[in-house]
């Protein structure tokens, strides 16, 4: 798995073939394993392929055509552009698979939301708590998509159509982010990285 690691790049370009569905299966258990806060395993997966990608984009244009009238994220319009470009990158992506968090509050919208001051601190530690374990099983995913010789991409993009896409998806919860995944018809080089002297600080006595 160090090699995986090693390896794991974002991938943006697809190959047009098909992912074999056990492929996928070993790729949700794998998130499924990823530890979690007091065990609640927040997660739920919706795999899109084939046909089903239609209802998905539609809702992805949609959700973005609104943005730009109503925008749910009006301090984050300069970044529109890139979820239309995340969008692109679904659109050829072969498998994408929804994470919904079912333990989360829906957003509601702008004008909606909840203030988090009236949130007790259990409620915001079990928020952050969840966020942590959905991360890990993200990237329990993104390592064994790698594994198995398939490229990822983790896409946070899909907040920018998260009405649409909570009403396509029709699930309990918070849409929390999207993974595509596919054979990979690029090979990036790794960005750089921090060195460890710069982001590790030793405390021994």
């Amino acid at each position: 798995m160090i090699q995986a690691i090693t390896d794991r790049r974002s991938i943006r370009k697809y190959q047009d073939k098909p992912v074999p569905r056990c492929m996928v299966e070993e790729i949700i258990k794998a998130g499924i394993l990823a530890p979690s806060a007091k065990n609640r395993q927040p997660w739920r997966f919706v795999v899109v392929t084939g046909g089903a990608k239609e209802g998905m984009l539609a809702a992805l244009a949609a959700g973005l055509e609104r943005e730009k009238r109503e925008p749910f994220l009006p301090e984050s319009a300069c970044h529109l552009d890139g979820a239309e470009y995340s969008f692109s990158i679904m659109k050829h992506a072969p498998v994408v698979i929804f994470i919904i968090n079912p333990l989360a509050e829906k957003f509601r919208g702008v004008t909606g939301h909840k203030d988090k001051s009236c949130c007790s601190e259990e409620d915001r530690i079990a928020e952050i708590c969840n966020t942590q374990s959905i991360g890990a099983a993200i990237e329990n995913m993104i390592l064994t998509a790698t594994d198995l010789g398939l490229g990822s991409l983790w896409i946070c993009d899909t907040f920018f159509a998260q009405k649409e896409l909570d009403e396509w998806l029709g699930a309990e919860g918070e849409l929390f982010a999207a993974l595509a995944v596919g054979y990979a018809a690029e090979a990036p080089q790794a960005r750089p990285r921090k060195e460890m002297r710069d982001v590790v600080e030793w405390r021994e006595s």
